[in-house]
């Protein structure tokens, strides 16, 4: 899964805007806007900021399953004394 970065998009779109502003290609911005979004839909993206989410999440699972299989281990060492 890729990382959507999107203050890079938003740079891009703002060129973009720019340049067709000084043309007389005023639909081609909504159909290119339209474009991108669609073709980002089809990529499967996530932003950075639910990749960071679940960065976090995953860390605190992880600490769990140590803490879970520290605790297995000390139950199974216990029941073998």
């Amino acid at each position: 899964m890729a990382v959507l970065n999107v203050k890079t998009i938003e740079e891009l779109n703002e060129r973009v805007v720019r340049f067709l502003q000084q043309t007389p290609a005023g639909d081609v911005q909504k159909n290119l806007k339209a474009g991108l979004a669609s073709a980002f839909a089809r990529l499967d993206l996530v932003t950075r900021e639910e990749f960071d989410v679940q960065a976090r999440v995953l860390a605190r699972t992880r600490e769990k399953l140590a803490a879970l299989e520290a605790q297995v281990a000390e139950l199974e060492r216990v029941r073998r004394s």
